[in-house]
């Protein structure tokens, strides 16, 4: 004998046959038998339909709706023309006239069942008129570049890595009244415990410098790591090559300009704040997490766990890196400048 199942799994064609069934004589026990259900649930079955063939739909029980179509609808607009209202300024916007208006809860259910559920948003930088302008034109002018064109770059940027913990936000899952259990706490130290910020490099054609900043990082700092640093490697790179770095003060600096212009270094013109054109910053995605569970005594132990992970990030990374640029100038286009998921 197979496996019993309920009245929830009984076709309605078998439901009928088992009400015919029922009206020309068969027991139940023999009803039960031929369907492989219970007694029971032949008997409920019986009393649902009262013995007749057709089943009726049986209205709801429960308390009905309180919002009809059209304050469901008034919900999910006033939402979507504005994704920052909270639950309870949706309330009052759609039912300042009601006398009788929902529950918050009830708004939140409306806008759960659309599939409009509260979200942190993504942190993006902002991006003027004039920036969205020129961030188009530069994606439209290196959208057909190839992998060979791409090659010749050599991307930078500087970074912040922690000595201890992490800047972004951590979950936890615990039990209700288990907040200051040690094993459910994120241990702190004064001042964030240190950092150790660096700068680097890399190209299509494998991983370049990474430099540790002591002290603050200015314009002089920075022309010294351009001549003992990055020219090096550029030359190395061969005839041709192409030099990037964002638009930070230090880095537009008369100073730097007229080092980079005495040494001919080819800088390829940049957009304002462009970093999702930028494919080192997933380079120090893939750096924080290879050090993520190593702990580091002082910044210079720090910065030696840095350089070895960095020394070991495979050319298949950069190879995918390097292979998104068109995908990323085509994200631009799309966007209209906005920012895109890179």
């Amino acid at each position: 004998m197979g496996k019993i199942i309920g009245a929830k799994d009984l076709s309605d064609n078998a439901k009928k046959s088992i009400v015919v069934g029922r009206q020309s004589g068969l027991t139940m026990k023999t009803l039960a038998g031929m369907f492989n259900v219970t007694e029971s649930c032949i008997s409920k079955l019986l009393k649902s339909c009262n013995g007749k063939v057709g089943f009726p739909v049986r209205r709801r029980t429960g308390r009905p709706r309180i919002t009809n179509r059209m304050e469901d609808r008034n919900i999910l607009m006033t939402s979507r023309n504005n994704p920052r209202l909270p639950a309870p300024a949706i309330r009052r916007e759609v039912f300042v006239n009601s006398p009788s208006p929902p529950s918050v809860a009830t708004v939140k259910r409306r806008l759960n069942a659309a599939g409009i559920m509260g979200r942190r948003p993504a942190k993006k930088p902002l991006i003027t008129k004039k920036n969205r302008a020129a961030r188009v034109k530069w994606a439209k002018d290196h959208l057909n570049w190839t992998r060979q064109d791409w090659n010749k770059v050599l991307w930078s940027d500087e970074s912040k890595f922690l000595l201890f913990g992490s800047d972004g936000i951590q979950w936890i899952r615990r039990p209700v009244g288990s907040r200051y259990n040690p094993k459910y706490q994120l241990p702190t130290v004064k001042h964030g415990g240190g950092s150790c910020i660096v700068w680097g490099a890399f190209s299509g054609t494998g991983m370049g410098p990474l430099h540790r900043v002591k002290g603050i990082m200015n314009q002089h700092v920075y022309k010294d790591i351009l001549q003992n640093q990055m020219l090096p490697h550029l030359k190395s790179m061969g005839r041709g090559s192409i030099y990037q770095h964002d638009n930070d003060p230090k880095h537009t600096a008369l100073l730097v300009k007229d080092w980079l212009k005495s040494r001919r270094v080819n800088v390829i013109e940049w957009p304002s704040q462009s970093p999702d054109l930028n494919p080192i910053e997933h380079l120090w995605e893939e750096l924080e997490r290879r050090c993520k569970n190593k702990r580091a005594k002082n910044s210079d132990e720090k910065f030696a766990q840095l350089q070895y992970e960095w020394s070991q990030i495979p050319m298949s990374s950069i190879d995918t890196l390097i292979g998104s640029m068109r995908r990323r100038c085509q994200a631009v286009i799309d966007a209209k400048g906005f920012a895109t998921k890179y």
